[in-house]
């Protein structure tokens, strides 16, 4: 087998070589024989080694020969010896011989080479460089290299604007409204325990606010400490903190708690009703990285245990957490997945291949693709997000997804008998075209997300398109080079792996040759049946239901919301025309009914606004009498006491000129069809009152999210459009033909109309992560079909029978099918281990796509094309090929 081996790396070697056994000949390769005017070995073959040299070097050459049989392959310097050749027309060749010892069908051998002048010429010597060899190593390194420096400046961003095209309106008035007034999204501490009101843990906790808010990364921090109590006095009234802990002597525990359950601006959102629970609400700076959230969430339990009230620490909720959460769970999914991707592939590599060369080349080509395609967020200065994280196992999967198409006709190749750069090019006349066109056609499902207007689909679709394309070249025109170069050895014939599959794809592929009408029948009735289904998809993205219920963020969201209010937010905004219009008893009467009207909604549990500051301040000044805890009417006693105010918490709700305010919405639901349909009602609301000279509009992180859900469905749509147009004028260019398109389209339709099927019988939502699958399982489905059709197809143009040319396609491609499938399928259904439900969700459903698809291409698409290309689809079931062998066995192949 070594000698085999060596004969056909020498056979394409660009260096001239000879092997002479007892003075003759018994080997020369292609490059020898034209060196010295040769057609054939066989001409060669009787003329003895002496006489291919001039009589004077006669004697030089033996003795050159009897040195160089000592010399083993090994040695780093072979003998040599300066000799004048005879070419074949007689014509003198004068070189220099590098000759060794060597094994050649067991015999003991010399091998020489010989070197002309012309052989050491710079010229010569660049040009018989195997530059093609050395081009695909060098861009493998680099490409291996220079990603993860790259990929150290990678933006992980995972805010809600990220999500959102940067005109949206939403965007727009968020980004007006925050000019003003701090962030809605926060970090929200509950604490519970024993003595929340004795000196020492308002002290610690006091302690506490001033840490957080000295890091330069928080805005500000809102605690019993820190908040602004109105009460009366003898003259007027009093701004002052809720707890004073400079005067904690002159009050006891019993007191702090009693005035600070009765506040009404800290019950149920720094306070527990019943006095239970103390809240701490962080308000960060703008902040535009996932990983600064979370090293800053990390920086504030480090400061809480630091203060020592960690024990005491029982919830953490709020928009900031929420993504925090979001970025851990793409975190270790990513950390996990990419090399579970990878292994698994490799795996099932060598399983089927048994190629320790195919196995590294892989590995070294998904390294290539994935870190190189998500670097391409770096170089465009994209956020890295919780749609990008899909990007490494997607890619890894189509990588080796396209290194079996070209491993499998790489094996049958070998089976018939070619080596080296001819079984490489033989495996590439038989893979190129259609791996070209399966790699435009997940191009086009993938890119036709660009039609998206959510930025993080757009820039998903497009970006893992360009990775498609980096596949498609680093698999067909530089990994064959690789090959050219090593791949010598016969790929090994096992009982297990790809033989394996052989008999799985006969069986199924006979009943859909042997059955084609009932095949087509029974599928499109189960269709018929179950295709309502499709019509009970829920269109719906709800942040908490991406964890389980098990998970800490879900645990701690809802037990807080139990002890407090809702964690999610809106934000009413309104605006005047003129400089201290929010003044107006009016306005401030209309804002006090809109609140009233807001708290008596389901889905609200809290407001605050302006109107109940002045509300506050009219109740002190007039000795808290209950019956003054409402807006005055005089519009200069109003002016009066926002002049004397002098707290600050005022100025989180109001401008300073009084022209523009929020009134905030603590909101108790997070999906984005029931925070839609409140902002419907308040829509509803505010379009029925006239508030003379003031404007309104809603804004904060509950409309930011509601508005994705349009644009989710808008995008759905386009993207799914598309990718179908795309394909479809591919496969009419490829095909050149109206009927092969459409006929390829329905064994990929199938598929995405099952997932649809399955999401509605299972009340799977569509959602952020579901919305791309339809795109890219219709973009990877129809590669396999390219295969097989591209396969039937050339052979009945070529004059073979549709039947025998379907049991030649399936022969070769319906392994390679099968192969792809069941890697595509193991590597995408481990993602369902995610703990992250639309990773999970992700997974299964491309999993189900992609195996969905295998069954129509081995069972419907045979039917369709039996059908179409038979006039009697019964003469099929005649055919010797589709019959039982004359014992009863089966034939065990397709």
């Amino acid at each position: 087998m070594q000698a085999d081996s060596r004969y056909a790396r020498l056979e394409h070697d660009r260096k001239p070589i000879a092997i002479q056994h007892e003075g003759m000949f018994v080997y020369a390769n292609p490059a020898f024989l034209a060196l010295l005017g040769y057609e054939s070995f066989d001409e060669l073959e009787a003329i003895p080694v002496l006489d291919l040299v001039v009589d004077r070097h006669k004697d030089r050459l033996r003795e050159h020969f009897a040195v160089a049989r000592d010399v083993p392959r090994s040695a780093r310097e072979y003998p040599q010896v300066k000799v004048t050749l005879l070419k074949r027309d007689g014509s003198h060749l004068v070189a220099i011989l590098n000759s060794c010892s060597s094994q050649f069908d067991g015999e003991e051998t010399i091998q020489f080479s010989p070197v002309t002048e012309a052989d050491v010429g710079l010229k010569n010597i660049f040009l018989g460089l195997p530059w093609k060899f050395y081009f695909s190593v060098l861009f493998l390194f680099l490409f291996t290299v220079l990603p993860n420096g790259l990929l150290l400046n990678l933006n992980i961003n995972n805010a809600p604007k990220v999500y959102l095209p940067e005109d949206a309106p939403s965007v727009v008035i968020d980004g007006e409204v925050r000019r003003y007034f701090p962030s809605d999204q926060a970090v929200l501490l509950l604490f519970e325990g024993v003595a929340l009101y004795s000196d020492g843990f308002v002290t610690a906790f006091n302690q506490l606010a001033s840490t957080l808010a000295a890091n330069p990364l928080i805005d500000d921090v809102m605690n019993i400490t820190t908040q602004d109590h109105i009460h009366g006095t003898e003259d007027g009234f009093l701004v002052e903190p809720l707890v004073n802990v400079k005067a904690l002597e002159k009050t006891r525990p019993s007191a702090r708690k009693a005035r600070v359950v009765s506040d009404r601006f800290a019950k149920n959102t720094l306070v527990a009703a019943d006095g239970s629970a103390l809240s701490m609400l962080v308000i960060p700076k703008p902040i535009g990285s996932s990983l600064e959230r979370l090293a800053l969430e990390d920086e504030i339990l480090a400061d809480v245990k630091a203060a020592r009230l960690d024990g005491y620490l029982t919830g953490m909720a709020g928009q900031i957490t929420t993504d925090v959460a979001q970025m851990r769970s793409m975190l270790r999914d990513n950390m996990l997945f990419i090399p579970a991707t990878t292994v698994i592939g490799l795996f099932l590599i060598w399983w089927l291949f048994h190629r320790w060369l195919a196995v590294i080349v892989a590995g070294v080509v998904i390294g290539v693709v994935v870190s190189s395609t998500v670097a391409f967020y770096v170089i465009f200065n994209q956020p890295f997000n919780l749609i990008s994280s899909i990007i490494p196992p997607l890619l890894s999967a189509l990588t080796v997804a396209a290194l079996v198409h070209l491993f499998n006709a790489l094996h049958y190749a070998s089976k018939r008998g070619l080596t080296g750069p001819d079984r490489v090019n033989s495996a590439l006349r038989e893979v190129r075209r259609p791996a070209f066109y399966t790699a435009m056609t997940t191009v086009a499902g993938l890119s036709s997300l660009g039609l998206s207007p959510i930025p993080p689909i757009k820039v998903f679709g497009l970006i893992s398109a360009t990775g498609v394309v980096l596949i498609y070249f680093v698999v067909i025109h530089l990994v064959p080079n690789i090959f050219s170069r090593f791949d010598y050895e016969p790929w090994p014939n096992r009982k297990t792996g790809l033989s394996g599959l052989d008999k799985l794809v006969s069986k199924l592929f006979r009943v859909g040759v042997r059955y084609p009408l009932y095949v087509v029948g029974s599928i499109g009735l189960l269709f018929v049946i179950f295709v309502p289904q499709v019509g009970n998809i829920v269109v719906e993205t709800n942040l908490q239901e991406f964890f389980y219920p098990s998970h800490p963020l879900r645990k701690s969201t809802q037990h807080i919301e139990e002890k407090l209010v809702g964690t999610a937010s809106l934000d009413v905004v309104f605006k005047a025309a003129e400089r201290g219009g929010l003044k107006k008893p009016a306005i401030l009467k209309e804002m006090r009914a809109f609140q009233h009207w807001a708290e008596s909604l389901p889905e609200v549990d809290k407001s605050i606004s302006m109107a109940d500051f002045v509300e506050e301040m009219h109740w002190g000044f007039n000795a808290e009498n209950p019956a003054f805890r409402r807006i005055p009417d005089n519009p200069a006693l109003i002016s009066q006491y926002l002049l004397v105010y002098d707290g600050d918490d005022l100025f989180d709700f109001v401008d300073e000129e009084y022209r523009i305010t929020h009134i905030s919405l603590n909101v108790n639901v997070h999906g984005a069809n029931a925070l839609s349909e409140l902002m419907g009602q308040v829509r509803q609301y505010l379009g029925n009152r006239s508030l003379d000279g003031v404007e309104w509009e809603i804004a904060g992180f509950g409309r930011l999210f509601a508005d994705q859900e349009d644009l989710l469905v808008e995008g759905q749509v386009k993207s799914l459009f598309g990718a179908l147009v795309l394909i479809f004028l591919l496969m009419f260019i490829q095909w050149r033909s109206l009927g092969g398109a459409l006929l390829c389209m329905i064994p990929n339709l199938s598929p995405i109309l099952l997932i649809f099927i399955v999401m509605g019988l299972f009340g799977l939502w569509l959602d952020m992560a579901t919305a791309m699958i339809a795109s890219v399982a219709v973009g990877i489905a129809v590669d396999d079909t390219i295969h097989v059709y591209h396969g039937f197809i050339s052979r009945v143009k070529q004059g073979v029978s549709p039947v025998v040319a379907l049991v030649k396609t399936y022969r070769q491609a319906g392994r390679a099918v099968m192969t792809t499938t069941i890697i595509l399928s193991a590597q995408f259904i481990v993602l369902t281990f995610s703990e992250f439900v639309p990773t999970t969700h992700f997974g299964l459903l491309t999993s189900i796509g992609l195996i969905a698809a295998l069954l129509f291409d081995l069972l419907l698409l045979p039917a369709i094309l039996i059908i179409i290309y038979s006039r009697h689809p019964a003469v099929v079931k005649q055919e010797p090929l589709f019959t039982k062998r004359s014992n009863g066995g089966d034939d065990g192949g397709v």
